[in-house]
C-alpha cells in the first residue's frame, strides 16, 4: 500500500517570526544595541556635538549682544509684540541669557535632536529588512522584539547623551532651567523616534519611512508656528498639539512647568506600545503599506527615469519645504531693523553674515545664505542615493545589464545638481513672495549659491567613488559648512576658519558687489571633483 500524507497547513504570517526567539522576545538585545552603538559611532557622536554645541554657544553669543537686562528685556518686548517672529523662534517667557537661549535654539535643537533620532531609529529597522541583514540575523537566536527595542534604546542612548550635555553646560544659567531644557530636547528626540519606529512597521522603504517621519516633524514645525503666531504665551490648541509646542511650554529658565514631561512620557508610551503590536503583526521584510510595483518597461525604461522614479518625492518634498522656508523669512525681513534698532553689535553680526550693506539687505542676503547651507544637505542627500542603491545590492543586477556605470550614476546625479537648482529658486521665489519685493535680485542671489552646493555635492561624488566607507564623509562636510555659516559670525570666528565652507567666498547678495571669479572658481571646483569621483566609480569594485 501507498502511504498518503497530509501536506502541513501553510504557517500563519509571522510565525517564521515568532519562532526564531522562542519565549524570549528581546533575547540578543545587548548584543544588537552593541552592534547599532558600533555602527553609528560617528554620526551619532558629530550629531550630539553639533547640536550641542550651537545651543552651548548661545548664552555668550547673546551675552555679547545684549549685554545689560534692560537690552534683553526690550528684545524679549520686540519679540513677543511680532507674531512673524513668534511664529519663527516661539514665545519669549523669560529674558534673562538662560530664557533667551531656550527661545533661541530651544525649538531648532528638539528638531536636530528629532532628525538623528528618526535616523537612527529607521536605519536600524527598515534599513535592515530592506537589505536582507535582518532576516539572517532573525534566523539566529535573537527575539522578534529585539530589533526594535535596540533601535529605540540606541535612540535612548542619544538623546541622553545630548540632554546630559545640554544640562551640564547650561547650569551656570540656572540648574533647574539646564534640566528642564536638557530633558526637553532628548524627549523630543525620543518622541519621533517612537513615531519612526511606527512608520518604519508601515513603509516597505527605509528612504519611505525617513521621508514621512520627517514630514511629521516639518507638520510638528508648523503647527507651532502657527499657534506662536496667533497667541504671545504659547497657549494656543495648535501649539499644545505639537510635541515642539510641548519644548517650549515647559518653559525652561521661566517657572518650568514640570508636569508637561508627563505629555513627553505618554507619547513615547503610546507610541512605543503601539510600534511592538505592528511590529509582531508582520513578517520581516513585509510592511502594511507595501510599495507599489511599477512597469519594467515605458516609463522606467531608463537609468534616468528610474532615478527620477526613486528621488521624486525627495525633490517635491524639498521644493515645498523650501518655498514654505522662504516665505517664513520673507515675511520677517520688514521687521529685522526694528527688532535691531539702535544695537551695534546685533547689527554687526548680520553684517557679518550678509555682508556690509543695508540692513535690510544684509538680513535677506544672511538668509539665501542661510537657504544655499540648507541646500547642501539636499544635494549630498541625492547623491548619496547612490550610495544606497550600491550597498542594498539593487545597482548590482541593474549593471549587469546594458547599463554602464556613468549612465547609473548620470541619472541620479542630474537630479542632484539640477534640483539644487530647483529647490533654490523656490526658495528664493519664497523670500520674495515674504517679503514683497526685489524679485529679480533675491532669485539672482540664490543662484549664486548654487556653485558652493555643487562644491559639497561634487566632494560626495569624490568620496563615495573613492569607496562607500568615505560617503558618509561628505554628511559631515555639509555639517561643518551649515555650523560655519550659522554660529561663526556669532562667534567672531576668524575669517582664515570661515572660509573653509565655500559659502564664505560668495559675494553677499542682495545688496552687495557681484563677483563672478570665486562663482566660477567653485563651479570648476565642483565640475572637477565630479569628474574625478566618477572616475574611481568607474574603476573600483561595487560592494557586496
Amino acid at each position: 500500500m501507498t502511504a498518503t500524507t497530509t501536506p502541513a497547513p501553510a504557517p500563519a504570517p509571522g510565525a517564521f517570526a515568532a519562532r526564531a526567539g522562542g519565549s524570549r522576545p528581546l533575547a540578543g538585545t545587548g548584543t544588537l544595541l552593541r552592534f547599532a552603538l558600533r555602527r553609528d559611532r560617528v554620526m551619532m557622536p558629530l550629531w550630539i556635538g553639533v547640536t550641542a554645541l550651537m545651543v552651548l554657544s548661545l548664552p555668550a553669543s547673546l551675552k555679547s549682544v545684549y549685554g545689560t537686562p534692560a537690552e534683553r528685556a526690550a528684545l524679549a518686548q520686540q519679540m513677543l509684540a511680532n507674531n512673524s517672529l513668534r511664529a519663527t523662534y516661539g514665545p519669549v517667557f523669560s529674558d534673562s541669557l538662560g530664557g533667551l537661549t531656550a527661545w533661541r535654539i530651544g525649538v531648532y535643537a528638539g528638531i536636530l535632536a528629532a532628525v538623528m533620532s528618526l535616523i537612527v531609529v529607521v536605519r536600524h529597522t527598515r534599513d535592515e529588512e530592506e537589505s536582507g541583514r535582518q532576516e539572517l540575523v532573525s534566523a539566529a537566536m535573537v527575539g522578534r522584539r529585539a530589533p526594535l527595542t535596540a533601535a529605540l534604546l540606541a535612540a535612548l542612548v542619544a538623546n541622553g547623551v545630548l540632554a546630559l550635555i545640554v544640562t551640564a553646560g547650561l547650569a551656570g544659567q540656572g540648574a533647574a532651567g539646564a534640566l528642564a531644557l536638557g530633558l526637553a530636547i532628548g524627549a523630543t528626540g525620543m518622541v519621533f523616534a517612537t513615531m519612526a519606529a511606527i512608520v518604519a512597521q508601515l513603509t516597505e522603504s527605509g528612504r519611505l519611512a525617513k521621508g514621512l517621519t520627517g514630514a511629521l516633524v516639518g507638520a510638528a514645525f508648523v503647527l507651532r508656528a502657527a499657534g506662536d503666531s496667533a497667541t504671545d504665551d504659547g497657549s494656543s490648541a495648535l501649539t499644545w498639539i505639537s510635541p515642539l509646542g510641548w519644548l517650549e511650554n515647559l518653559r525652561a529658565f521661566a517657572d518650568e512647568r514640570w508636569w508637561v514631561l508627563l505629555l513627553f512620557a505618554a507619547a513615547v508610551t503610546a507610541q512605543s506600545a503601539a510600534a511592538y503590536v505592528l511590529a509582531g503583526r508582520r513578517d520581516v521584510g513585509m510592511s502594511f503599506l507595501p510599495t507599489r510595483p511599477g512597469p519594467a518597461t515605458g516609463r522606467l525604461g531608463t537609468a534616468g527615469a528610474l532615478a527620477w522614479r526613486l528621488q521624486r518625492g525627495a525633490v517635491l518634498g524639498w521644493s515645498l519645504g523650501f518655498l514654505a522656508a522662504g516665505a517664513a523669512f520673507g515675511g520677517i525681513t520688514k521687521g529685522a531693523a526694528d527688532l535691531v534698532g539702535s544695537n551695534a553689535k546685533t547689527r554687526e553680526i548680520i553684517e557679518r553674515m550678509g555682508g556690509q550693506a543695508g540692513l535690510t539687505d544684509a538680513f535677506l542676503a544672511a538668509m539665501v545664505n542661510m537657504l544655499g547651507m540648507v541646500a547642501a544637505l539636499y544635494v549630498v542627500s541625492s547623491v548619496l542615493r547612490l550610495h544606497g542603491e550600491e550597498t542594498s545590492q539593487r545597482a548590482e543586477p541593474l549593471l549587469a545589464a546594458a547599463v554602464g556605470r556613468l549612465r547609473w550614476a548620470g541619472g541620479h546625479l542630474v537630479l542632484a545638481f539640477g534640483g539644487t537648482v530647483v529647490v533654490m529658486l523656490l526658495g528664493g521665489l519664497g523670500l520674495a513672495l515674504g517679503y514683497g519685493a526685489e524679485y529679480g535680485a533675491i532669485l539672482g542671489a540664490c543662484l549664486v549659491q548654487v556653485p558652493a552646493v555643487w562644491t559639497l555635492g561634487g566632494l560626495a561624488v569624490l568620496l563615495y567613488g573613492l569607496s562607500p566607507r568615505l560617503a558618509p564623509g561628505a554628511w559631515a562636510a555639509a555639517g561643518l559648512a551649515l555650523l560655519l555659516g550659522w554660529i561663526g559670525p556669532a562667534l567672531k570666528i576668524p575669517q582664515a576658519v570661515l572660509d573653509l565652507s565655500p559659502f564664505g567666498h560668495l559675494p553677499r547678495l542682495p545688496g552687495g558687489t557681484m563677483a563672478w571669479t570665486p562663482v566660477l572658481v567653485l563651479t570648476a571646483i565642483a565640475v572637477a571633483l565630479t569628474a574625478a569621483g566618477l572616475v574611481c566609480l568607474r574603476r573600483r569594485d561595487l560592494a557586496t
